[in-house]
C-alpha cells in the first residue's frame, strides 16, 4: 500500500479513528480520575567509613562505602526495617509488607548517597514514615557495623536531608495519561481502519464495478435522503445532485450504441434494498424530460413498488395482460408526469417466472416497444429469483445496480454471472447511494433556473389562458385556474405527439384537474375506457426497419414536424382547444 491508499482509508473511515481516539482518551482520563492520589516524601542518607591516615587508606575506605551503599539499598526496602518503623510510630493499621512496598531506595553510581522515598495517601503520614524509616536505618546500620567485641563501627550512616510535607501528589499524572491515551488511540484507530478496509469486500468505487461487470459505469447516483420520502424526482423543478446524476446517466445511455441505442431496458440489482425501483422510476422520468415517450413496466411481480411510488392503481396490470384477462389498452395508466406511462404489476401471481418467460411476455414487450420511445422494466433482484434474467433475455439489455457500501463483490459477480450464463447483454452498471463528500460534489444550477423562471413567468401566465396547446406551459409558469374535472371519454383516436418547444423548456406538471377519476378497488372491473385513455396504437411507420435514432436537440428555429404518434397523451377536447382549456 502507498501513502495515498492510507489517506484514502483515513478519509473513508475517519469515524473509526475518531471514535477509537475518543474512547482511549476518555479511558485514560477516567483511570486518572478514579485513581487515589499518592504523595511522596524523600530523604537522603550519607554513608561513610573511618578515615585513614594515608591516601591509600582513604581510597580503600571510599570503595568500602560504595560497596556498603548497594547493600544498604536492599536493607532499606526490607520488611525488618519496615517493622521497626511501624513500631516506632505506633501504626497498627499497616503491615510491614505494605510499608515495604511503599519504600523505594536508590543510589547514584560511584557515590555514597542513598535517596529514600515513601509514598502514601496522606502527605503527613508519608513524611513521618520517611523520616522515621531513615532514623531507624541509622540505628540499624550502627548495630550491623559494630563488632561484637565492642569496637567502633566500620561504617556509619547519617541522615543528610529529612523529608518535608509534599504539596502535590505524584500519581495520577492526568496530563501525561491523557496524552498517552491520545497517542495510543490514534495508532489503534488507524490500525483498525486499515484492518477494516482490508476485510471490507463491499463495492465502493467505480473501478471495482467495471472490473467485475466488464462494462462501463453509466451512472453514479449520490445518496439523497429526500428520496426516502419522495422517490420520484420532479425534474422540471429539480437541480439537486442526484437529479443531475440521472441527467448524466440519460446522456450516457444515448451513447451506448449510437446507431441502435437500447430502448427496452431492464433495471435490476443483486439483492433487494439496493435502489433499483427508485432508479428505474427516475430513469423513466429523466427520459421523459428529454421529450421521449416512456412506459415504466412494473415487472417485479413478487414485491411491486412502482405503483406505490407513483401513486397509480396497482390492481390490474402486467400479470393480467400475461394471463389474457386484460389488454394493454385496459391497464396502461398515464402519470402526472408529461410523457410517462405506467404498466403496473397487477395481481401477484403464484408463478411469476412462468408468466415472464412465456411467448406472450415477449409479444407484450415488443408491443410496448412499438408504442413508446423507451420501455423501462423494473425487474426483481437477480440472485433470489430468475425473473430478471428472463426479462433481460427478451429486452435490449440490463442496467445492473450496485449499492455503495452494501453490495459485496461476490454478490455482484454472481449477478453478472447469471446474466452472462444466458448471453444476456449487460448495458452498463450503476453505482447507487454514494455518499456526498462536501458541497462541491453536487453541481447545482439554481442561477440558470432562476433566470429562466423570472423571465418566463410574466409571459407564461397570459399564455396559459389564451393559447390552445399544452406547450404554452413553461417551466416556472404558474398553473392556470383549473376547471372542474370532467370524466374521460369512452374512445379516443390516436393522439399526435407534443409540439417541440422552441425555447428548449419542458412542460410543467399537468394541473390536478387533468387527472382522471380513480374508481374504488371494489368497483374496478377492467373498464379501461372509464378510467384510462386508450394507449396509442403501434406506430409502425415510425419504428420500421430503420434503427432507432435519438431525437435531435430542440432548436430555436421553426418547430420540427410532428410524427404520427410521439407520446401517449391525455385526450384534449376540440372545443376546449379554442379557449385554452384542457381536460
Amino acid at each position: 500500500m502507498e501513502v495515498h491508499d492510507y489517506l484514502r482509508i483515513l478519509q473513508a473511515r475517519w469515524k473509526i479513528v475518531a471514535v477509537t481516539t475518543v474512547v482511549a482518551v476518555l479511558a485514560a482520563l477516567g483511570a486518572s480520575l478514579l485513581t487515589t492520589p499518592q504523595y511522596e516524601a524523600k530523604t537522603r542518607l550519607f554513608v561513610s567509613t573511618s578515615s585513614g591516615a594515608s591516601v591509600q587508606e582513604i581510597y580503600q575506605g571510599n570503595l568500602f562505602s560504595q560497596q556498603r551503599v548497594t547493600s544498604y539499598t536492599e536493607l532499606l526496602e526490607g520488611t525488618t526495617l519496615a517493622q521497626r518503623t511501624l513500631e516506632k510510630l505506633g501504626l497498627g493499621d499497616m503491615s510491614a509488607v505494605d510499608l515495604a512496598g511503599k519504600v523505594t531506595a536508590s543510589s547514584t553510581p560511584d557515590t555514597v548517597l542513598i535517596d529514600t522515598a515513601v509514598t502514601d495517601e496522606s502527605p503527613e503520614r508519608a513524611r513521618d514514615l520517611a523520616n522515621a524509616l531513615s532514623d531507624e536505618f541509622v540505628v540499624m546500620a550502627r548495630e550491623l557495623e559494630t563488632p561484637e567485641d565492642g569496637g567502633p563501627p566500620t561504617a556509619r550512616v547519617v541522615v543528610e536531608q529529612y523529608a518535608a510535607t509534599p504539596s502535590s501528589p505524584v500519581t495520577p499524572k492526568t496530563t501525561r495519561n491523557v496524552a498517552l491515551g491520545l497517542a495510543v488511540g490514534l495508532l489503534l484507530g488507524i490500525a483498525l481502519a486499515v484492518l477494516r478496509d482490508r476485510l471490507d469486500n463491499t463495492i465502493k468505487d467505480r473501478n471495482a464495478v467495471e472490473d467485475l461487470a466488464g462494462t462501463g459505469v453509466v451512472g453514479v447516483i449520490p445518496l439523497d435522503k429526500a428520496r426516502h420520502e419522495e422517490p420520484a424526482i420532479v425534474f422540471a423543478e429539480a437541480n439537486s445532485g442526484d437529479a443531475e446524476a440521472y441527467r448524466e446517466m440519460r446522456t450516457n445511455l444515448q451513447f451506448l450504441e449510437v446507431d441502435n441505442p437500447p430502448r427496452a431496458i431492464v433495471v435490476t440489482s443483486s439483492l433487494p434494498s439496493e435502489g433499483k425501483t427508485t432508479t428505474a422510476v427516475n430513469l423513466a422520468l429523466v427520459l421523459a424530460e428529454a421529450g421521449h415517450s416512456v412506459v415504466l413496466v412494473e415487472a417485479d411481480l413478487r414485491r411491486p413498488r412502482v405503483s406505490k411510488y407513483l401513486a397509480t392503481l396497482g390492481d390490474a396490470g402486467l400479470s393480467n395482460v400475461l394471463a389474457h384477462t386484460a389488454s394493454l389498452e385496459d391497464v396502461l395508466q398515464p402519470t402526472r408526469f408529461d410523457g410517462m406511462w405506467v404498466l403496473a404489476a397487477g395481481g401477484l401471481p403464484p408463478n411469476p417466472s412462468e408468466l415472464l418467460g412465456s411467448a406472450h411476455a415477449r409479444e407484450v414487450i415488443e408491443d410496448l416497444r412499438s408504442r413508446f420511445d423507451y420501455v423501462i422494466i423494473d425487474a426483481p433482484p437477480l440472485l433470489p429469483v430468475t425473473d430478471a434474467t428472463i426479462l433481460t433475455s427478451i429486452a435490449d439489455g440490463a442496467l445492473l445496480i450496485a449499492r455503495y457500501g452494501k453490495t459485496t463483490r461476490e454478490q455482484f459477480a454472481r449477478a453478472v454471472g447469471n446474466l452472462r450464463a444466458i448471453n444476456a447483454p449487460v448495458l452498463g452498471t450503476i453505482l447507487a447511494m454514494t455518499p456526498t463528500k462536501g458541497r462541491g460534489t453536487a453541481y447545482e444550477y439554481r442561477y440558470y433556473y432562476s433566470s429562466d423562471k423570472d423571465g418566463a413567468a410574466p409571459a407564461a401566465a397570459p399564455a396559459a389562458a389564451q393559447t390552445s396547446t399544452p406547450a404554452t406551459q413553461r417551466v416556472g409558469a404558474p398553473a392556470p385556474t383549473a376547471p372542474a374535472a370532467q370524466p374521460a371519454p369512452q374512445t379516443q383516436a390516436p393522439v399526435e405527439g407534443p409540439a417541440r418547444p422552441q425555447n428548449g423548456h419542458r412542460h410543467v406538471e399537468p394541473p390536478a384537474t387533468q387527472a382522471y377519476p380513480a374508481p374504488s378497488n371494489d368497483a374496478y372491473h377492467y373498464r379501461a375506457a372509464e378510467q384510462f385513455p386508450p394507449a396509442p396504437q403501434p406506430a409502425t411507420e415510425r419504428y420500421g426497419s430503420e434503427p432507432y435514432q435519438a431525437p435531435q436537440a430542440y432548436s430555436s428555429a421553426e418547430p420540427l414536424s410532428r410524427p404520427v404518434v410521439h407520446a401517449p397523451r391525455r385526450p384534449v377536447n376540440d372545443s376546449g382547444s379554442e379557449s385554452g382549456e384542457e381536460r
